[in-house]
Order: C-alpha cells, then structure tokens, then sequence
C-alpha cells in the first residue's frame, strides 16, 4: 500500500468508497450528506484530497486534509489542521490503511507548523474514535456541535505544539 494524492482518475472510487464507509451510519444518510460524501471533485478542488492505493494503484481509502481557508473546514480555527471524511474501502478494513491515513495527516499539518490538530466524528463511530485515540488525540467536547438538527457530533484534538 502507497499513499498519495488523488488524481481525477480517483475520484469515481473516492465517493464510492466515502459513500460505503457511512452507509451503516443513519445520521449520514438520511441527512442528505451522502452527497458531500460521494463529492470527490470538489474536495480535491477545495482542500488536499489523499488516498491510499494498493499495489494496482486501486483506491483503498481516502481522507481530505482541510487547511485554513478551505470550505471544508468545520471546526478548525486559525492555523490549526483538521482532517474529514476519512473511509477505508468496507473490503480493506482492518489492513491498517485508516492508521496510515491518519499519520498522513499528523505529518502533512506537523510540515506546515500548525499547532493542533482537530476533527468530527459522529458518535456512533467507535471504531474510528478508537483509531484516532490510539493516535494521540483527545475529546474535546467544548468543540462537539450539530450542523443539522438530529445529527451530533463529537469534536477530537491533537496537540502537535513542541
């Protein structure tokens, strides 16, 4: 497995592979987010469009790195990082491309000097909460919101300050 940016060849499979990794998840479906979800192309326009791809360069798993300015951004402030929309294709799971993808992450944000790290998850993702704790980061429940009324979600930070 090789991590790299998406191309537009990718961006069929991304919004398959986003759309499936929150298909079990209710809150993203019926809010209409599948959409954003299968939007590949403006998220490779808009923020920093990753993926991870095996050894015949298919798709595996994908996450939108989103700095200052992006459109992406939910949460983050200033020059703090935060990553979206992480999904690992349902048939790799478990190869660890989710904690590859995460690493990206952390190096991309540590490269350009922000201070932090931060994201949102819903809460019914215990598995990827598991994943980004193994990785350092930390509720912050002072950031948790709701960008539509009967979907939740909860706030993680990574602090990257020497």
């Amino acid at each position: 497995m090789r991590i790299r940016r998406a191309e537009p060849r990718d961006h069929a499979a991304i919004g398959e592979i986003t759309v499936a990794a929150y298909a079990s998840l209710p809150e993203a479906t019926e809010s209409g987010y599948t959409d954003k979800l299968r939007d590949a192309v403006a998220r490779d326009r808009e923020a920093e469009l990753w993926v991870a791809v095996g050894e015949d360069d298919q798709v595996l798993g994908t996450v939108t790195v989103c700095h200052d300015g992006s459109p992406w951004r939910e949460i983050g402030r200033g020059d703090e990082g935060e990553f979206r929309m992480l999904a690992v294709s349902p048939d790799a799971q478990g190869q660890g491309i989710g904690a590859a993808l995460v690493r990206l992450c952390v190096d991309r944000f540590r490269e350009v000097g922000a201070p932090g790290i931060v994201l949102s998850t819903l809460h019914a993702m215990s598995p990827a909460h598991r994943l980004y704790e193994r990785h350092g980061f930390v509720r912050a429940p002072e950031r948790d919101w709701s960008p539509v009324p009967g979907v939740d979600l909860v706030a993680y930070h990574l602090d990257l300050a020497p």
